[in-house]
């Protein structure tokens, strides 16, 4: 399956540029997904290796027959101790294209897209127990209203919830539009939708933990020099990734040393993200909103 059919890669040439690629070094894209991220990683390594990440199944068949590449049918939560399985103790780069693929968002019974009334999933493990109709019709209203109003950033997330809980069961993306649709703000319908699911999606997939775990190991996993390379898709997970590359926590906390000096093991290269060009955002209405980030191991002791 090609790139475009399966998922037209974001930033590739910014994001595989970011890796500053030895021709001998060792890799990781954490995001398997189409591969086209990790097809441009290898077309400029030589002996160098690459391992790829991907928890869903439909992205093996993606995999290239390459001696160098080995795809990990995982969670990239999973990272450190896969990498240290296949025998790397430190690798020269990791790369993370955060969010769903298009693949997913194409496929009705996935359940993430608002264009096609099917069964409400969201999970991009098809092994999780937890659908997002479990969560819609299980969860408790205190707590669906928190998941609405931490993941979604919807501020009338209460009201969201008692639309939700009149229709009752919920059990297909369009009995869950249905439900809520007399809310959406008039001409933004589509934007209301579309933080309704990403709340549901986050809490299916655990994503916001995940992802301060990969930050985490990453940082552990790079040897001096190395880089992390990461594209969000909305301002939770970005405002992770800045805060980690600046503070080396998720929360932004600074830690000091006794002289003052700022204890971090990433270095961003750049306080600014860098964004799509205006060419690629035409080609391409998923990159609008694509922020990448790049930072370089220093040479900080971990603690």
């Amino acid at each position: 399956m090609s790139d475009h059919g399966y998922h037209r890669p974001v930033l590739l040439q910014e994001s595989v540029d970011g890796l500053a690629i030895k021709p001998d070094g060792v890799y990781v894209d954490v995001t398997f997904g189409g591969g086209g991220h990790s097809r441009e990683i290898l077309k400029r390594l030589e002996k160098g290796k690459l391992i790829a990440f991907d928890q869903d199944p439909d992205a093996a068949s993606n995999a290239p027959a390459d001696p160098r590449f080995t795809l990990v049918p995982q969670n990239f939560r999973f990272l450190a101790n896969w990498v240290r399985y296949a025998g790397h103790r430190q690798v020269d780069g990791i790369l993370a294209d955060l969010g769903v693929s298009s693949h997913q968002f194409d496929a009705p019974e996935r359940g993430f897209s608002i264009r096609f009334d099917s069964p409400l999933d969201m999970r991009m493990d098809k092994s999780r127990k937890r659908s997002a109709s479990e969560v819609v019709n299980d969860t408790p209203a205190e707590l669906l209203e928190s998941i609405f109003r931490t993941f979604g950033e919807i501020p009338q997330a209460r009201r969201l919830v008692r639309q939700i809980i009149e229709k009752r069961p919920v059990t297909t993306t369009g009995e869950l539009l249905d439900a809520i649709r007399s809310m959406a703000p008039r001409g933004k319908e589509h934007k209301f939708f579309a933080q309704v699911f990403q709340a549901l999606r986050i809490e299916v997939n655990d994503e916001l933990e995940a992802l301060d775990e990969l930050l985490t190991q990453a940082a552990g996993l790079l040897r001096p020099g190395g880089r992390l390379v990461v594209i969000s898709y909305h301002s939770l997970e970005d405002r992770m990734v800045k805060e980690f590359m600046r503070s080396g926590n998720t929360r932004g906390i600074l830690n000091k040393d006794f002289y003052g000096n700022l204890i971090r093991p990433l270095d961003p290269l750049s306080g600014k993200a860098i964004t799509p060009s205006e060419a690629e955002q035409t080609l391409n209405s998923r990159a609008r909103s694509a922020k990448l980030r790049i930072a370089v191991r220093n040479n900080q002791p971990d603690e």
